[in-house]
């Protein structure tokens, strides 16, 4: 293990995550590194009733009497729905802000389809708050905006005695979600503009360049194997961010969509004619042969409106005035660094 603080803010700020895991911010921390499934482990799903069958075997494996699912308006969460006891308890989040989006009202509907039991976690600036700390310091990391929501649902789970968490985070990366991500066949140089959540160069004063990060996924001069990219360094930062909250809450969990790959090469035409995730497209009209097909929304948060005023990080490794005209997310990106390295450094 080494300590290298200015690689370990460039990799946050680019990515969300320390890419490499040898590397920390500070004697004495480390930070978690998401073990996945190898290639050969994950069982091959081609077709929606094998995915359906899939979902039943994983599921069938635990005690789902005390078992709470993470339901959002999409339809990875709102498939697993179909799957869980009638009875159980089903948590939507619901962000105490002016313009954020509402999926309670589509999930209630899955709820009724299926005799679970709604629950709605309204969550403010303040509960951010409460839990940000507490989630850094268990991570050895700064985290990024889905952390302490996923965390407040976790701790009303904790509350109502649920024991076991069954969500759905893997379905993009396994099927061929993000399909603004797919949408043409990047050169390397266009990725990387692209999938930078911020550049490091644009806020700090000693900023360690991460082509090292990309240049695994380079396919000769010019290409970028985007596809393994983003099941592995996207599938890092977002599953990083379930896993750690539900540790801190102590508390076991269940992806199933994390042991499911397509034998089948991705049809990349399907995707980019609108037809994304198209095997659990057909999935969802086989469990709500009634309903339309959502479109795809990220985790809803507010953090544009709760960051509105924030005039950005005054410490000395920050560029002064760097958070001038960044969107809401990478705002809470510089807001959620400073805070770490205050709580390891004062």
């Amino acid at each position: 293990m080494s300590v290298d603080k200015n690689y370990c803010m460039s990799s946050f700020l680019a990515v969300r995550y320390i890419a490499d895991p040898n590397i920390e911010f500070a004697e004495n921390m480390k930070h978690h590194k998401i073990n996945f499934l190898s290639e050969d482990e994950l069982i091959s799903c081609d077709s929606p009733l094998e995915i359906d069958k899939t979902i039943k075997n994983i599921l069938s494996k635990y005690d789902l009497s005390k078992a709470g699912l993470m339901l959002s308006g999409g339809m990875d969460s709102a498939i697993l729905a179909s799957y869980m006891p009638k009875g159980t308890k089903a948590y939507t989040a619901r962000c105490k802000a002016n313009k954020c989006i509402d999926e309670t009202e589509r999930a209630a509907y899955y709820c009724k389809q299926y005799g679970l039991e709604h629950v709605i976690v309204d969550i403010g600036w303040e509960d951010y708050l409460e839990c940000m700390d507490a989630l850094m310091l268990n991570d050895g990391s700064p985290i990024f905006a889905n952390e302490p929501q996923v965390y407040n649902l976790v701790k009303r789970m904790v509350q109502d005695g649920v024991e076991l968490i069954v969500y759905g985070d893997n379905a993009d990366m396994a099927f061929g979600g993000m399909d603004k991500l797919l949408s043409k066949d990047w050169t390397y140089e266009e990725w990387k503009e692209r999938y930078t959540f911020l550049k490091p160069s644009d806020a700090l004063i000693n900023w360690v360049d991460m082509d090292s990060i990309y240049e695994k996924y380079r396919i000769g001069d010019k290409g970028i194997d985007y596809v393994l990219f983003l099941k592995e360094v996207f599938a890092s930062s977002s599953s990083g961010a379930y896993i750690n909250a539900f540790r801190l809450a102590g508390l076991d969990y269940v992806d199933p969509y994390a042991y499911m790959k397509m034998n089948t090469p991705l049809d990349l035409a399907r995707v980019r004619s609108g037809d994304s995730k198209y095997l659990i497209r057909e999935l969802f009209k086989m469990k709500y042969p009634n309903c339309q097909v959502p479109e795809k929304i990220a985790m809803a948060r507010a953090v544009d409106e709760w960051l509105y005023d924030w005039q950005g990080p005054t410490r000395d490794e920050f560029i002064p005035g760097c958070a001038a005209n960044m969107t809401g997310e990478q705002k809470f990106l510089l807001y959620s660094l400073e805070r770490f390295l205050n709580l390891i450094e004062g």
